[in-house]
């Protein structure tokens, strides 16, 4: 993720005596993301990655820390907390809520084959069936009340052909019911810059801190329109069937979860343009920090609609 906080290696060390991890070797930043702060954390004992939360609140972090336990728990390529020697998972250091993670083998691959949109789409489908044991909770924060908020905050900033289709779609989302589908844990931010690969295989999910309750069928919706979109917005067919098939492998769409399939692909698009305009508009202070182009899936959204092959057999 981004850095907003400095580390410096001189910050570094004492917190590092509180962990049976060694002593620091080399500190990095990460400059990637939008949300956190994180840092790749070498010592004599192997590689790390360290994040220091900017918004969520220690009380707030148990969910999240506690998800990643129980996913690596159950074989799930996630990355495990480490503990400090008070047997605790969330530490402090200059100010903010920390967390310490192993670092997963494998790298951010920008264009995915079909192998790998089909390996990343049979492993989410087993974090979804893994977490259907996890006791805690967490309703979606960034769910329609929030997009609807969002784009009314950024209207009189966006020319009035977008304002008119993201209001129209809005309105869509609004009068649909997807409570009725299949619900769970979701990761609900899956994107390329969120899975390492090492080869076709999955090396590991990371960035769960968007993670939370919702339609299970939501969360495979915003995947797919990452890993299997094209330059101009479109999805690739290749990648997109072979996304979905490795997925129902594992765990088969019901008939209510088909039906509900092109909307859910808006409601995802919808999603991260909201995000993208907020983030765009009104940026965040950050040391290195960047926006990303909310033009992306708008068009991403555009083609959706527009579409009528959705590539479910």
């Amino acid at each position: 993720m981004s850095v907003f906080t400095t580390v410096t290696p001189e910050d570094l060390a004492p917190f590092l005596k509180r962990y049976a991890i060694g002593t620091l070797v080399e500190l990095k930043g990460i400059a990637a993301g939008i949300t956190n702060t994180n840092y790749f954390v070498t010592t004599t004992h192997g590689r790390y990655v360290l994040t220091l939360f900017e918004t969520l609140q220690a009380e707030e972090l148990p969910f999240y820390v506690n998800l990643l336990a129980h996913l690596a728990h159950h074989g799930i390529a996630s990355a495990a907390p480490i503990a400090n020697f008070d047997d605790q998972y969330i530490d402090t250091l200059n100010g903010r809520p920390t967390l310490l993670v192993n670092c997963l083998p494998g790298r951010v691959v920008d264009s995915p084959n079909a192998q790998q949109c089909a390996q990343v789409g049979e492993m989410l489908a087993q974090m979804h069936l893994a977490a259907q044991s996890y006791s805690g909770r967490m309703d979606n924060p960034r769910g329609l009340a929030w997009w609807t908020a969002t784009a009314e905050s950024v209207y009189d900033q966006m020319p009035a052909a977008e304002v008119q289709q993201l209001r129209e779609q809005l309105a869509l989302q609004a009068q649909t019911d997807y409570s009725h589908l299949p619900a769970g844990i979701v990761h609900a931010d899956l994107f390329r810059d969120n899975a390492l690969l090492d080869g076709d295989k999955v090396g590991g999910f990371i960035d769960f801190y968007y993670a939370c309750n919702d339609v299970l069928l939501y969360d495979v919706a915003i995947t797919l329109n990452d890993w299997c979109v094209t330059e101009d917005g479109d999805i690739d067919a290749q990648r997109a069937r072979a996304f979905l098939a490795a997925y129902q492998s594992v765990r088969p769409l019901t008939v209510e979860e088909k039906a509900a399939w092109p909307l859910m692909l808006r409601a995802a698009a919808l999603r991260f343009w909201a995000s993208r305009l907020l983030d765009f508009h009104k940026p965040a202070a950050g040391e290195l920090t960047f926006a990303k182009d909310p033009g992306h899936f708008q068009r991403v959204l555009s083609k959706h609609q527009a579409r009528t092959d959705f590539w479910l057999g």
